[in-house]
């Protein structure tokens, strides 16, 4: 039997009860278009879910954010409620006292406005779960209410209503974390200070254990500001405090906590600062103080901002934040309301390029630098525990390799190995290969070993005896194996002057572990290597010299004897045979040095005389002189101890000034072409006294001429000055044309270059040597 009419549509299922519209009685007209909008509205139910918290997957989620273009859209506006309750949340669990300057820009990229009561439930979450982190909780809302005070006020609303309610219930952990966050929302001003004073008179009205613990927390965070600001409530206070001590009727660590709380007081708090000197971000006049009473009966949580909401004013709202962001991140937006007329894509693109660019200006300002060197004394720790837990130093070398030690730091290994070698009581060979390990491994760490050797041997006189030795023979381990190139040793000068008695032992005890690992032959064979050569820079330019000069200088035989006594009395005189041949000769090369100055004075002598006439002869004469001058003082630096040890003090003095020359006419270059006569040769024994003084009146001008250019010119006229009153006795013309040169530098008209003044004086040295040379040769003839 066929149905009858209608029953099929009786039959047909009903829709599920999410999908029924309530207003399907009024609507039945509605024509079958409008169904699939309503298809569109379940999918998105669906995704987001009932309670608006289900998961959504990221490939899907990105996929729903491209396809959806319609800002007013719920679909668009729930996808970014989201994402902003998302981003709240994290900055929020990562603010701490270093970051907060750049969490407090970001947050105000966030629409605050929006989410500004996610942003309360979250600060009040993370301050219960986090109570030592209520500081900076308490300094990141004193920051943002200074912008928005409605979010101050909405924070300080849900804390005040929290607290009451927890006190009714005696929860005494939430009472503890609330009165904890209004103490330093009052600190920073946020809050005013009635409501500190009311929230005690609530705790301590009725004392119990509880309550009076929680009033103890909440002074010891806000009794120094309520000090300064109610001095005379906070007496009142302090005083019920000690009128609760003295009824004895509370516990006895409740009764200790208060004695705690009255020495904190005694002490002004200056462990508990009302606001601590990182987190004062806010200036007093920027700040709005809110005033909401502890029984206000009207107060409002507004729990309804917690929840997702259409908005149907949403892309408005969120260009009047986008417009108020860049005022508070300082960017003005006049010339974007002067181009409002453009097209909506290049707006968009606009506003972006203004918001990135306002962000990055204000983290410019933010930037926060750390100035503790806390990634370095953290690399250092680890060198050091590294070291000190190896059993060898193959497995020390690969634990501090793995360390990933970036370039530029390989000073800060070095100098840890060497410390540590140095804190030891005795020398350990493990220190030694783990330094050639490393100084093997590439140049860089090298140079590195070779620059820490400079650094010591400058240093070390702060060392103690024992650290400086196993230093040393951390050292010498390095050089004998090859693994520390032996050009450090160009480092070190082995004189009187230039060693102390700490680098003394320094280069003994390197020199003694060399002779112990190589001998004594092979050593010496080492230290005369030809190719032993460094370049050295000077004034002039860079010089070529030996590696080992310093160690065995030839320079002055004073210098020669020091350096053979030393290495004599450390027990390796063996290296000093050559120095000694050296000292032994010094007299034959300084006779064949003299004869070569003569033949090259008697050359430039006859050619100066004949080209006297010609400028550019006369200038290359000059120069000549000069150079034979310093020659010469050369050559008598090194014949003065000798001729002193031979019982000849007047030959010494005059060996000073000797260069063997025929007489030369005087010229003074540079002045009124004054002659003066040389001194005649005198052959008179008598006469050694004058020609004694004369010649130390010119071994005082020499030092003047070594230096080109001197010093200072007052150092020149002082030198000048000395030798005129030293030659006056043996030579008054020269007395004369001395002391008119000191008094044209003392006036500063002298107008004479260094070099000038040095061709001057170098005559003046080459007539006087030819007198000195003659009575020398009567001296060595009358000697006995």
């Amino acid at each position: 039997m066929p149905p009858p009419p209608g029953a099929e549509a009786s039959r047909s299922p009903s829709p599920p009860p999410s999908a029924r519209d309530p207003d399907d009685s009024d609507q039945k007209g509605v024509p079958a278009a409008a169904v699939p909008e309503k298809k569109v509205v379940l999918r998105s139910e669906n995704v987001v879910g009932r309670a608006g918290g289900a998961y959504i997957p990221p490939a899907r989620l990105r996929a729903m954010q491209a396809a959806i273009t319609d800002k007013n859209s719920p679909e668009y506006q729930r996808i970014t409620w989201e994402a902003l309750k998302k981003s709240l949340n994290g900055l929020i669990n990562k603010v701490n006292v270093a970051n907060i300057k750049n969490i407090v820009v970001e947050l105000f990229g966030e629409n605050l406005i929006r989410g500004r009561g996610l942003l309360c439930r979250s600060t009040m979450k993370a301050q219960a779960a986090s109570l030592p982190f209520t500081p900076v909780y308490g300094g990141l809302i004193a920051v943002i209410n200074t912008k928005f005070p409605q979010i101050g006020e909405l924070l300080l609303t849900r804390l005040v209503v929290q607290f009451r309610r927890a006190y009714k219930r005696s929860d005494k952990t939430v009472c503890l974390a609330n009165a904890k966050f209004l103490a330093h929302l009052v600190n920073q001003k946020v809050a005013h200070e009635i409501v500190a004073l009311q929230l005690l008179t609530l705790l301590l009205e009725k004392p119990t254990d509880d309550s009076v613990e929680v009033a103890v927390g909440f002074m010891r965070d806000s009794g120094a500001y309520l000090s300064d600001v109610a001095p005379k409530a906070t007496n009142g206070v302090f005083d019920r405090f000690r009128a609760i001590l003295h009824e004895s009727s509370l516990d006895k660590r409740t009764q200790y906590m208060i004695e705690v709380l009255f020495q904190v007081r005694k002490d002004k708090f200056k462990d508990n600062p009302a606001i601590p000197e990182e987190l004062d971000l806010v200036d007093e006049d920027d700040q709005m103080t809110h005033m909401v009473a502890l029984d206000d009966e009207d107060l409002e949580v507004q729990d309804g901002l917690n929840l997702f909401k259409i908005d149907p004013d949403y892309p408005e709202n969120e260009e009047k934040y986008q417009q108020m962001k860049k005022e508070i991140l300082g960017e003005g937006s006049d010339d974007d309301d002067e181009d409002g007329s453009g097209s909506g894509s290049e707006d968009d693109e606009d506003d972006s390029e203004d918001e990135s660019a306002a962000v990055q200006k204000a983290h410019e300002r933010l930037q926060i630098q750390d100035e503790t060197n806390t990634n370095l004394i953290n690399l250092r720790r680890a060198i050091y525990l590294t070291i000190m837990s190896s059993l060898n130093f193959e497995e020390c070398a690969h634990k501090l390799m793995r360390l990933n030690i970036q370039p530029g730091q390989e000073m800060e290994l070095v100098n840890m190995i060497i410390e540590c070698c140095g804190q030891e009581r005795t020398y350990v060979n493990f220190y030694g290969l783990l330094g050639e390990r490393f100084a093997r491994f590439n140049k860089a760490w090298a140079d590195a070993f070779c620059q820490a050797f400079e650094e010591t041997y400058k240093t070390v006189h702060r060392y103690e005896t024992n650290r400086l030795r196993n230093i040393a023979k951390f050292f010498a381990h390095l050089i004998a194996t090859d693994a520390l190139t032996w050009e450090v040793f160009a480092l070190i000068r082995l004189t009187e002057q230039d060693t102390t008695s700490s680098s003394r032992i320094f280069v003994k005890i390197l020199f003694q572990d060399l002779c112990e690992a190589f001998g004594l032959a092979k050593l010496n064979a080492r230290l005369k290597q030809p190719e032993m050569v460094v370049q050295v820079q000077t004034e002039g330019g860079y010089v070529s010299r030996g590696v080992f000069d310093g160690l065995f200088p030839k320079d002055n035989p004073r210098n020669t004897r020091f350096a053979i006594n030393y290495f004599t009395s450390v027990g390796l005189g063996g290296l000093t045979e050559e120095l000694r041949e050296y000292l032994k000769n010094a007299p034959k090369l300084i006779m064949a040095q003299q004869q070569e100055v003569e033949s090259d004075s008697d050359t430039s002598s006859s050619d100066s005389d004949s080209d006297s006439d010609s400028d550019s002869s006369s200038a290359s004469d000059s120069s000549n002189m000069h150079e034979r001058a310093r020659r010469a003082r050369l050559v008598a630096s090194r014949l003065l101890p000798h001729t002193t040890a031979r019982g000849h003090p007047s030959v010494a003095a005059a060996s000073l000034g000797r260069i063997a020359a025929p007489e030369h006419p005087l010229t003074a270059a540079g002045t009124d072409a004054a002659t003066i006569a040389p001194v005649p040769r005198e052959t008179s024994v008598a006469a050694h006294s004058r020609v004694d003084g004369l010649a130390l009146a010119v071994s005082s001008v020499g030092p003047i001429i070594d230096a080109a250019p001197p010093r200072s010119w007052t150092d020149v006229a002082g030198a000048l000055e000395n030798a005129d009153l030293v030659a006056r006795p043996a030579n008054t013309t020269f007395a004369a044309l001395l002391r008119d040169r000191a008094q044209r530098i003392r006036q500063g008209t002298s107008g004479v270059a260094a070099a000038d003044l040095g061709t001057v004086l170098g005559r003046l040295l080459l007539v006087e040597a030819a007198t000195l040379s003659a009575v020398r040769a009567v001296r060595l003839r009358t000697a006995p």
